[in-house]
């Protein structure tokens, strides 16, 4: 039997202003619910994460969060996925999305989103793994810190080879798309 694919989502635990980015978060588990895949996220019930969750869920697909313990109260740990693990901290929580997922989908968030993305995309540069990162830049919500990444690139300080590894488009349709052309 084909193994499961998972999708870890990252993204916000507020809903930022605009129903567009719930909107975005509730396709995106919808989708992966959908699709027969695994959603792995950060395991809160709140802001986007919580309504990426919750689409998964409705739409019969398995979600596993990962949270720390001192975040479970603050990101209101949802108790209704089918899994839910408790980690010592941040850096546990990231490395366990890490291991369970097969690719990464980036949706807008916060710093949180930022720190994660950032730091996935660094092990991959650093040849760590060669799992997929697609960002969907949503109304160009992402487009800072991109031309953030393209200015490292143009001063010499990053190669134009680890901005490549990302993988960016304009929607969620697209995004899941390309993902499931990548699982063919």
């Amino acid at each position: 039997m084909a193994k499961k694919r998972s999708i870890c989502i990252f993204c916000g635990s507020r809903h930022g202003h605009g129903q567009k980015f719930r909107e975005a978060a509730t396709d995106a588990g919808r989708g992966v619910g959908e699709r027969g895949w695994r959603l792995i996220y950060g395991g809160g019930a709140v802001g986007l994460m919580g309504d990426a969750a919750e689409a998964t869920l409705q739409a019969g697909g398995e979600v596993i969060g990962v949270i720390p313990g001192f975040l479970r109260e603050r990101e209101v740990g949802h108790d209704g996925l089918t899994d839910l693990i408790v980690t010592d901290g941040m850096h546990d929580r990231k490395q366990i999305m890490f291991d369970l997922a097969d690719v990464f989908l980036v949706l807008p968030g916060g710093v949180g989103t930022m720190d994660e993305t950032i730091e996935i995309l660094t092990w991959r540069q650093l040849g760590r793994h060669r799992k997929r990162i697609v960002v969907v830049d949503l109304d160009g919500y992402w487009r800072p810190l991109l031309t953030a990444l393209e200015t490292a690139v143009d001063t010499g300080f990053m190669g134009r080879d680890t901005f490549e590894l990302l993988e960016i488009v304009d929607t969620v349709e697209a995004a899941l798309d390309m993902i499931d052309a990548g699982f063919a």
